[in-house]
């Protein structure tokens, strides 16, 4: 049975002023947080029978076998699974970042967790393990975030830092900057490296003023057909995929020649 304190210990991690004080995050869901198990220190997990019957020996400080009521009070979802788990949060460090050698996303203000969510799953598809946002960015240890990435943790780093100093020491050291803008040049007309940074801007107002002007290369999706009437802009998330997935494509054709 988890313990009422356990339970409102469980509740207030919502909160990322309480993550960050106990330096932990919550995951639920049998598939996340089995995927999660192996790459996280655990300090709490709670389970039904069933769930943990599938796993063999659990990584766990604390353990409670728990009945679906049990989860269900505690559980921050509308529609809770079998299982939760409490992680420690990582130490990641940015030194870990090359993108003199790989391709690394950056985040420029990206607020909606399910955004967020989603783009930390794109680069794990793409296999993308680095992203860099800036400070007001939303939090990737945010529950909604964790949910949204459907694992994708597991594999993908996610750094905070302040953009500008950072994309002037990348720039200085002849990085690729690539940014995405309405008014920039056709994607699938310019040359696309296999390592550099790519910018993604916040959902309203896009990628700041001083940002952009550090950028060397400016991308823009183009609707089809030309010409005709769509609407103003893609959401970001969707817009990272299709970025995405012509860096790898280039890739891919570089390969076969």
């Amino acid at each position: 049975m988890i313990s009422k304190n356990k339970i409102k210990y469980i509740h207030a991690l919502e909160a990322k002023k309480r993550r960050q004080e106990a330096g932990v995050f919550i995951a639920e869901g049998n598939k996340l947080v089995a995927d999660m198990l192996p790459f996280y220190r655990c300090q709490f997990l709670a389970a039904k029978p069933c769930w943990m019957a599938t796993q063999g020996d659990i990584p766990a400080e604390e353990l409670i076998v728990a009945d679906e009521e049990d989860i269900r009070r505690a559980s921050l979802l509308k529609n809770p699974q079998d299982v939760l788990a409490v992680f420690y949060l990582p130490t990641w460090n940015l030194e870990e970042v090359h993108p003199d050698r790989e391709l690394v996303l950056v985040l420029d203000g990206i607020q909606d967790p399910g955004n967020l969510g989603t783009i930390i799953r794109l680069a794990d598809w793409f296999g993308i393990e680095h992203i860099v946002c800036s400070p007001d960015t939303a939090d990737a240890f945010n529950p909604k975030v964790v949910q949204a990435t459907m694992g994708a943790l597991a594999h993908v780093k996610v750094f905070y830092t302040e953009l500008e100093p950072y994309l002037k020491q990348e720039k200085a050291q002849g990085i690729p900057l690539y940014g995405t803008f309405l008014d920039g040049e056709n994607l699938y007309d310019k040359k696309l490296t296999q390592n550099g940074l790519l910018v993604m801007g916040n959902e309203g107002n896009g990628v700041r003023p001083q940002i952009k002007a550090l950028l060397d290369e400016r991308l823009y999706i183009p609707p089809f057909p030309p010409g005709r009437e769509t609407a103003e802009s893609l959401n970001v998330a969707i817009a990272t995929a299709i970025v995405c997935a012509e860096f790898r494509r280039r890739e891919g054709v570089k390969r076969e020649m």
